[in-house]
């Protein structure tokens, strides 16, 4: 790549004078003053076309250091990337955003994360012409969350839907903005948009807010605020709408088959509140939706639908970033090397983690030098790209403090928060003869008992171990045997042994399904007659599977905070408020809606 410049920081930093002084606005005034485009359409006018591409990227690389990461994380990158550690992956490719993930080993601590954040922006800074770099994660707290403990953690989105608090939802992105943005993270792939009214969606499910798209626009609005108020950008996914789905797009491709009209009312009303509240970046859909576009290219590659409805009839000038690259759903028609040039073509400015960068980047490149497409065309993105750098006050330059890590993550006033949150969403469905509360008086030994899925990335888990200490520590004294998401026959015995000795049982269901043992397990505990609570800890439509159980709660996530949520409420510590999000079909009967949207029970 040639290098015709002088010095990175002190050239960036001199060049942009007096733009930081502009940009900078407080926290709670995030994009009151707009970012100068004369200055930075400056920026881009002294960049060479190969610095162009880069930023128009945003990267995994591996290791908890930028410039040391350990040899196992170094034999990653040089397979996949064909660079030893960060900051080479930024000299090379003068990529414009990085993205952290766990199982890259980019979050091991926030201290960690923030040294990572600030060797990532010194390599970046230190090129010629440096720039500063987006830094993203996947943080949509419950089931998807890239930094754990202890940071905060928080209900996921059905939950705080359960709630239905804007004022929670608000606070949930203001604190994890914080707490992001204190490690050095500022830009952040949530909330999710999509109106789950799908109840086998595979892939969104409880990421979503909910099936009643008002509700959904209200809550996406509320986070996006409150992300936005803590200078971290939030990023509203996944456009046009990945709700009614039965094949994951990591895997599969998607079909959405919702008229023009149905779009309008259901799919598209989150996204415009979104809009409407000022959303940083949005996500697109690797989904055909052939209402929209029928052209059988998904909407990653869409010109019709990036262009057409979301920049046009939307409105949306903000930044439009990809899916990650490397899901099947956007290869299943193109090759790698056409995808990134077709998504620059239907209207995307942020190329999201592509499988091979180098493949990737020279595809752009290539394009540009044939005439497919024009320096403008990458003018454009690449200057949405810097407004919002210059609003989120990276210009600035940015860094981090380990005073500052101390004072914002995973505070107790912060953890505090979490747990009120939580008490809020825990929905009650069931509850015939008075089944719950426990009481320590007459239910005192207590079998947790059922599935133990992978708690989410931080977490404590396993659930049936959390709650079962935390039964204990509201004075039962409770015992925990996991059977898991499949038990079988020797499982299933061996927990209708234990409850022989149980005053009462608590069963965590996962996702069950008409074939599942887990309905084996449920019927054959409720057999022994004691008092028996179903708590469904992901899906609440486990609840249509034992219809004969007499107590049964949702907490819409297994976090820790969830389920010592769900605890409180069996002990009857504090009353379930929490109203279901999305309706609950019978099991026999689909067509048939056995609890609807709003059902929640009390004490």
């Amino acid at each position: 790549m040639p290098d015709t410049g002088r010095p990175s920081r002190r050239a960036v930093l001199a060049a942009t004078a007096g733009l930081t002084a502009a940009l900078t606005v407080p926290a709670t005034a995030h994009a009151a003053v707009p970012p100068d485009p004369r200055r930075l359409r400056a920026l881009i006018s002294g960049m060479t076309l190969e610095e162009k591409v880069g930023q128009l990227f945003v990267m995994r690389v591996y290791g908890h250091s930028a410039t040391a990461p350990d040899q196992a994380d170094i034999d990653a990158n040089l397979k996949e990337l064909g660079v030893r550690t960060a900051a080479e992956l930024i000299a090379k490719y003068r990529v414009g955003g990085v993205i952290y993930f766990t199982w890259a080993h980019n979050t091991r601590d926030p201290h960690q994360i923030a040294d990572l954040s600030d060797g990532i922006q010194r390599a970046s800074l230190d090129q010629p012409r440096g720039l500063p770099v987006l830094i993203s994660t996947d943080q949509e707290h419950g089931a998807v969350c890239r930094v754990g403990k202890p940071a905060t953690l928080f209900p996921g989105a059905m939950a705080v839907g359960a709630a239905g608090s804007r004022a929670d939802a608000h606070t949930l992105g203001r604190i994890s903005g914080a707490e992001l943005r204190a490690m050095g993270i500022n830009q952040d792939y949530s909330p999710d948009a999509d109106v789950n009214v799908n109840p086998a969606n595979p892939i969104i499910g409880v990421r979503s807010f909910g099936a009643d798209p008002d509700a959904v626009g209200a809550l996406v609005a509320a986070e996006v605020r409150g992300y936005q108020a803590s200078r971290v950008a939030a990023t509203a996914k996944h456009f046009p709408g990945h709700g009614d789905t039965a094949v994951d797009s990591h895997t599969g491709f998607p079909v959405i088959t919702h008229s023009r009209d149905l779009w309008e009312k259901l799919d598209a009303v989150p996204f415009r509140a979104a809009i409407a509240a000022g959303i940083d970046s949005i996500m697109t859909a690797h989904i055909q939706f052939p209402a929209l576009d029928d052209s059988g290219d998904p909407a990653t590659l869409s010109h019709p639908i990036l262009t057409g409805i979301l920049r046009g009839e939307l409105g949306y000038d903000g930044v439009v970033i990809t899916d990650s690259l490397g899901m099947q759903g956007v290869r299943t028609k193109y090759g790698d090397d056409r995808v990134p040039v077709l998504a620059l073509k239907a209207g995307v400015d942020q190329l999201l983690n592509p499988p091979s960068i180098d493949v990737a980047w020279h595809a752009v490149l290539k394009a540009v030098q044939d005439g497919e497409l024009t320096e403008s065309r990458l003018d454009e993105s690449i200057l949405r790209i810097l407004r919002l750098k210059a609003r989120l006050g990276l210009f600035d330059p940015p860094h981090t403090s380990r005073a500052g890590i101390e004072r914002t993550v995973g505070t107790e006033a912060h953890l505090a928060a979490a747990d009120r949150i939580a008490e809020r969403t825990t929905t009650l469905l069931v509850n015939e003869d008075h089944t719950l509360p426990f009481d320590t008086r007459t239910e005192r030994r207590i079998l947790v008992v059922g599935a133990d899925p992978d708690s989410p990335t931080g977490t404590t888990g396993p659930p049936t171990g959390v709650l079962a200490a935390a039964l204990t520590e509201l004075g039962f004294s409770a015992t925990a045997l996991s059977t898991g998401t499949a038990p079988s026959a020797a499982a299933i015995a061996q927990a209708v042994t234990a409850a022989q000795d149980a005053d009462a049982v608590v069963v965590a269901t996962y996702n069950v399904t008409a074939g599942n043992a887990q309905r084996t397990l449920v019927t054959q505990l409720r057999a022994m007659g004691r008092p028996l609570a179903a708590l469904a800890l992901r899906n609440p439509y486990d609840v249509a599977q034992y219809p004969s159980v007499k107590g049964c709660l949702a907490s819409y996530g297994w976090t820790d905070v969830e389920v010592r949520a769900a605890a409180r409420v069996i002990a009857g510590r504090v009353a379930p408020r929490g109203k279901l999000p999305v309706p609950v079909q019978r099991a026999d009967d689909p067509a048939q809606v056995l609890y609807p949207i709003g059902h929640g029970l009390t004490y």
